[in-house]
């Protein structure tokens, strides 16, 4: 320590010495479980190693084997706010290693001896150590799902088949709420519709035959985007939404090698919508079918249908409007009468 009370100590961020006060400094370094142990960012890194005492008090922490063959000491020690003051005495760095609650009764404790005035502080400075990639909270998701299908007693239980029909009644919520314009209900059912993706993949991991988990679906629908958008991966060129559509049904066409615009057009979706869809593929392939003749109300729906999807309406979307206005006529009717 020199006379001004002093010593030199490393810069964290690589910019040559800091001063450290006399009275300490502690480091809270915090890291993501979402990121595999010992990638930890060279400021960290530089911490951990100028530190005269590296403390944590989960001696399960996954970071701890590798710090220890770094060749850094830590102690496995949970010292009060008090306790931790007093190590920092005299002007020594102490690092904290956070464990995944992040150490709220110690910070805590600080910040109330730092409020009462009677204390002389260290020096305090929250270090993130390794930081969340975009969707990282998805693995979260995954581990969940995993712990809930091996635990739950109704999960545990269930078949492709018996969910089935949630698939359909989440599609249909989440297609509520943006009709509507909720935005906090379309976060919600936009979970509820991931759920069911997470939830299907890992009951897939269990087929004795033909398993798959979601690293597979995702990794299938990463190789697809990329195969359909050479406009955005390759070399082909794209400039108006036409052109991007172009491109994706040749791609299409070419991985599906159908006999029929027909082929992959799902029998069991909603009349309007399947309606339409069969009006567009044939519209699409350049094709002039006339509309077959025939008695009754579903010609006639299919009629409707068939021009909507040329005037480009979705009439499914354009009947629930109309339904929700004659939903909204039928209270104001019950409040009248």
């Amino acid at each position: 320590m020199n006379a001004t009370g002093f010593e030199p100590a490393p810069d964290q961020h690589g910019q040559g010495p800091r001063t450290v006060p006399a009275s300490g400094r502690i480091v809270l370094l915090t890291t993501s479980h979402r990121v595999a142990p010992g990638l930890l960012s060279w400021p960290a890194w530089q911490a951990l190693h100028a530190a005269d005492r590296v403390l944590c008090a989960d001696g399960a922490h996954p970071q701890l084997p590798y710090l220890r063959e770094a060749g850094i000491r830590v102690d496995e020690a949970a010292p009060t706010a008090e306790e931790l003051v007093g190590v920092c005495a005299g002007g020594s760095t102490v690092v904290v290693v956070a464990t995944g609650e992040g150490e709220p009764a110690l910070t805590d404790g600080l910040a109330r001896l730092a409020g009462s005035g009677r204390v002389e502080m260290p020096e305090l400075e929250l270090l993130p150590a390794s930081y969340d990639l975009p969707g990282a909270r998805l693995l979260d998701l995954v581990q969940v799902m995993d712990r809930i299908r091996a635990e739950c007693p109704w999960s545990s239980q269930q078949t492709h088949k018996g969910l089935a029909k949630y698939g359909i009644e989440e599609a249909y919520e989440l297609v509520e709420a943006i009709e509507e314009g909720d935005r906090d209900e379309l976060r919600e059912e936009l979970g509820d519709v991931l759920l069911q993706v997470i939830f299907h993949s890992r009951i897939a991991e269990d087929d004795p035959e033909t398993p798959f988990s979601i690293d597979d679906v995702a990794g299938g629908i990463v190789a697809k985007l990329i195969h359909r958008h050479p406009h955005v991966f390759g070399d082909e060129t794209a400039t108006t939404p036409e052109e991007v559509k172009a491109h994706w049904l040749r791609m299409k066409a070419m991985e599906k090698q159908r006999t029929s615009v027909t082929e992959g057009v799902p029998l069991h979706q909603p009349g309007l919508a399947l309606a339409a869809k069969l009006a567009s593929r044939a519209r699409t392939a350049g094709l002039t079918v006339p509309l077959p003749k025939g008695e009754g109300i579903g010609y006639e729906l299919l009629a409707l249908a068939a021009r909507a999807e040329a005037e480009g309406t979705d009439p499914e979307a354009a009947l629930r409007a109309a339904a929700r206005v004659y939903r909204d006529a039928i209270r104001q009717t019950e409040k009248e009468s």
